[in-house]
């Protein structure tokens, strides 16, 4: 009897076993069977680079707008698009509205031409402007104060005639 018990334990075990091979045969077959995805290829275009025309707001002078991008190529599908963009409001425009300053302290007043100077560098150029690395900037110095005369012993009166006193 226990010899009897002893064979069917094997046979259990010889199916499971041949189960478990089976079922890696599987696997390792399925696995076999899946295509292997070509690397993507590299797509070279002969495509220029995108171009893009300065931005422009839709009212005033800054604000939402959008620009032009072109680019060249005989298998372009696509060689011309729009693109929505922003000009700030804050911004100096005299250096064109894409390009960003940092400025410094404004100079003394040249009394030749009673303007004051000051220089700024470039900070940022949106959408690769083109833009001077320095600007320089002037405006009018204001109230110029005349230096008063010094006291002297001149009196005026008010006939217009000028009296010296003695002092």
């Amino acid at each position: 009897m226990q010899t009897q018990q002893y064979l069917q334990q094997r046979r259990k075990f010889a199916a499971a076993f041949l189960a478990f091979i089976f079922i890696l045969a599987a696997v390792d077959t399925a696995e076999a069977g899946k295509k292997e995805k070509p690397e993507k290829k590299v797509k070279k275009s002969d495509c220029g680079e995108w171009q893009w025309s300065v931005c422009v707001p839709t009212s005033g002078d800054c604000g939402l707008g959008t620009r032009e991008g072109t680019r060249t190529g005989a298998e372009c599908k696509q060689t011309m698009k729009t693109q929505r963009c922003k000009i700030p409001c804050n911004w100096k425009k005299q250096f064109g509205a894409e390009c960003k300053y940092q400025f410094q302290a404004w100079g003394e007043c040249d009394l030749n031409t009673a303007l004051k100077t000051r220089t700024g560098s470039l900070k940022r150029a949106l959408h690769n402007a083109d833009c001077q690395k320095t600007v320089t900037i002037s405006k009018p110095c204001g109230k110029l104060t005349k230096p008063k005369p010094q006291a002297s012993d001149e009196v005026v009166h008010r006939d217009g005639y000028l009296q010296l006193e003695d002092g």
